[in-house]
């Protein structure tokens, strides 16, 4: 009898449904073959072409809204790939898509974001056309792998080194679409602090830009809780003349900082903790008085693994002028801390990823000291990998520091002049890495003639390698492009040229020896650029069927009825009362 009253009350359940009332989950539209393919490409082909107006020299700026402040104006690739998002869901896909390869390159190499993005809708839309004829979509990739790393062997052949402060400057101009000013500064900047140097960049507070260094040292390990940030510009924790309590132990039990907290406290100055981890009812407790009661505290955990953590401690100890506590060497508790056995340090900028301690009051007898152990030390061993660790260890107690502050007449300007500093630094940096090759899209039209010997088993995955062959022509057919020349008149007259460097200087229109003209990408750049693009869009060739979620439906709001219900209920809380 029960059964069958249930099977009653399932239809008249849902008569008493109201009409417009949404599942409670998300539901599913589908598309399949060259419907969802087509879709997919409009959203590469719409942000490609947004991105696109910002290459080369004579390249566009893009001015894009803001939820708050003022619009941003940019020349940044990925800054504007980021900011895309497409009304058509389908769209949005291949939109996203492509967008993971811009931010993939910026990530590795810093740089190259634009460059990236043509080749990935070049190849995306090469490989779509090619599977719609009929292609088996997994052996073109497998053909647009094979010619992908074919051409970067071709790279690494042609790249050259970078020695001179001016190639670096070279470098750095030609990432900062040409500013010289840019260019000479970060050449200055790696002058003073070596190229492995700590370089940061800050807002100035003049029209020009600045260049100081600073002694202090850099590690990546940030914030232990979000709940440490005191500043709401960038979401990081500020402190200024602070104390440093360094342990190499975990830190639990809040009794064992307590002194260490009191004695700052009373100085009135912020206390930065770091330690092998801080957990439990220690920072349930550091957490609580930061909030509540304004306490300037952060802790973060300390750098590195095992042996190397307790040597970048002891670094940091002897640069701020305090002890390690923990040390099986020092029989001293923390529970017995003075102020004299913490460091002590000018300024203090902890990020979720990253600390800067900057002008440590260590003493200079004991940092030399320190250093000339660390230079013994790399002359002995014989392992690269503890070379490089040394040398990372030296660099930060000898080196310092090097801040470039970006100036400008307006909050826009300087936004996006840093956004430009900031690519021109990651360029140089990557240039330092593994060289330079002549720019403006040169060294992937110089790479062509690789591929022509590259045979591969089946006629599919040869298409894959015609993909990639006619995709290495865009870079430069964009740069051409955009300085108002016809592409393909550039392209052919450079493969042409019998000098390997000979290119387009689209900035005066004219055919140049690009090497000896100092435009140059750094080698990393355009490896980075073609591996991501290559890696994406021909996965994307792939798709057979896209998935998105369906938008709900938004029920509106009775007129009125909403307040006046609400205030009846607060009308019967008073009679409670």
């Amino acid at each position: 009898m029960l059964r069958g009253t249930r099977r009653l009350l399932r239809p008249a359940c849902r008569l008493m449904a109201p009409r417009g009332q949404v599942r409670g989950y998300a539901a599913k539209e589908l598309r399949f073959g060259v419907d969802a393919r087509v879709a997919m490409l409009q959203g590469v082909d719409k942000l490609a072409d947004a991105v696109a107006v910002t290459m080369g020299p004579k390249g566009r700026n893009v001015v894009l809204e803001k939820s708050w402040g003022s619009p941003k104006i940019t020349k940044d690739g990925v800054t504007v790939a980021k900011d895309i998002e497409l009304e058509d869901k389908f769209q949005n896909v291949g939109a996203r898509l492509v967008q993971d390869v811009a931010s993939n390159t910026n990530e590795e190499a810093g740089d190259g974001t634009t460059t990236a993005t043509v080749l990935a809708r070049s190849i995306a839309k090469d490989g779509f056309e090619q599977v719609s004829k009929g292609a088996n979509p997994h052996e073109v990739r497998r053909g647009v792998m094979a010619a992908v790393d074919t051409v970067i062997e071709a790279l690494r052949k042609l790249s050259k080194p970078v020695t001179t402060p001016e190639e670096i400057a070279q470098v750095a101009t030609i990432s900062a679409n040409g500013d010289r000013e840019v260019g000479i500064l970060i050449s200055d900047a790696m002058k003073k602090v070596g190229k492995t140097g700590v370089i940061t960049v800050k807002d100035g507070k003049t029209l020009s830009d600045e260049l100081e260094t600073i002694e202090g040292t850099k590690f990546d390990r940030g914030y232990i809780s979000p709940y440490f940030i005191n500043t709401s510009k960038g979401s990081r924790v500020e402190f200024e003349n602070a104390y440093v309590l360094f342990c190499e132990k975990k830190i639990s039990n809040i009794q064992q900082i307590l002194p260490a907290l009191e004695l700052t406290n009373a100085q009135r100055k912020p206390l930065l903790i770091i330690a092998e981890d801080l957990d439990g009812e220690a920072l349930t407790t550091l957490v609580i008085n930061r909030l509540k009661v304004g306490l300037q505290v952060a802790a973060v955990k300390a750098p590195g693994f095992g042996d190397n953590r307790k040597s970048q401690l002891h670094d940091m100890a002897i640069a701020t002028g305090g002890i390690v506590f923990g040390d099986e060497a020092i029989e001293l508790k923390l529970e017995d801390v003075t102020l004299g056995h913490l460091g002590v340090v000018g300024e203090v900028v902890v990020t979720k990823d990253d600390t800067l301690l900057m002008k440590g009051k260590g003493d200079e007898k004991a940092i030399a000291e320190r250093v000339e152990l660390l230079k013994d030390q790399i002359a002995e061993t014989t392992s690269d990998y503890e070379r490089e660790k040394l040398e990372e260890r030296l660099a930060k107690l000898s080196d310092g520091v090097a801040v470039l502050k970006v100036g400008g007449s307006s909050d826009v300007e300087v936004n996006e002049k840093k956004d430009r500093v900031n690519d021109a630094l990651n360029a140089t940096r990557a240039a330092v890495e593994e060289g330079i090759v002549p720019g403006g899209g040169v060294a992937l039209l110089r790479c062509l003639s690789v591929l022509e010997g590259l045979k591969m088993d089946s006629s599919d995955e040869q298409r894959g390698v015609d993909i990639v062959r006619r995709a290495m022509r865009t870079p430069c057919a964009t740069i051409a492009k955009n300085a108002g020349v016809d592409p393909s008149i550039v392209v052919e007259k450079i493969l042409a040229a019998a000098n390997p460097s000979e290119g387009y200087d689209a900035l005066r229109d004219t055919y140049v020896d690009m090497i000896h003209e100092g435009i140059i990408d750094p080698t990393k750049v355009v490896r980075s650029a073609l591996q991501d693009a290559a890696g994406v869009a021909s996965l994307l060739t792939t798709a057979e069927v896209v998935v998105t979620e369906i938008p709900k439906k938004e029920e509106p709001m009775p007129a009125g009825g909403g307040m006046g219900g609400g205030m009846g209920g607060m009308g019967g809380m008073g009679g409670m009362m």
